[in-house]
């Protein structure tokens, strides 16, 4: 199974309530109560989305956390971006940053894990943070495409 990060979970969850009040200020301890975690993790993501500048950060007692950009401008690539680092799924890497593998150079399938790396960055990019705010009525059922319905190459 391919997962995210426990950090990376909470920052979608902190994003999107932030995005249901986009022009007001949060502070941490808000944020950390309204989606169930610890103040000292709340800071900690918070900080990262802050240094990634998806939020900015406003010191003082009427301080707190405001996204920096409109919820419709922001994507889940750009959360999970900013949290997990590049999008990839294997160490190959993107096709614009090399990867950590030894094997890189004369790999066979390299091309083929940075299509596939490709299309789930435009899946994530095609999210955007204000999408997330609206809950999905019915779940979505994942199903595998029929032998007829592959595209052959």
């Amino acid at each position: 199974m391919i997962k995210m990060g426990k950090l990376t979970d909470y920052g979608t969850l902190m994003m999107t309530y932030l995005a249901r009040e986009p022009k007001r200020l949060h502070s941490a301890q808000d944020i950390a109560q309204a989606i169930g975690i610890n103040v000292p993790t709340a800071t900690k993501v918070l900080k990262m989305l802050t240094r990634s500048g998806l939020l900015e950060s406003h010191r003082g007692i009427k301080g707190g956390y405001v996204l920096a950009k409109t919820p419709i401008d922001i994507t889940m690539a750009d959360i999970i971006g900013a949290l997990e680092g590049p999008i990839g799924l294997t160490d190959c890497g993107t096709s614009d940053q090399p990867g950590n593998c030894q094997r890189e150079r004369s790999c066979s399938v390299k091309a083929n894990w940075q299509r596939i790396s490709q299309a789930v960055n435009d899946a994530l990019a095609s999210v955007s943070l204000a999408e997330m705010t609206v809950p999905v009525a019915q779940p979505i059922v994942m199903k595998r495409p029929s032998k007829a319905e592959q595209v052959t190459l």
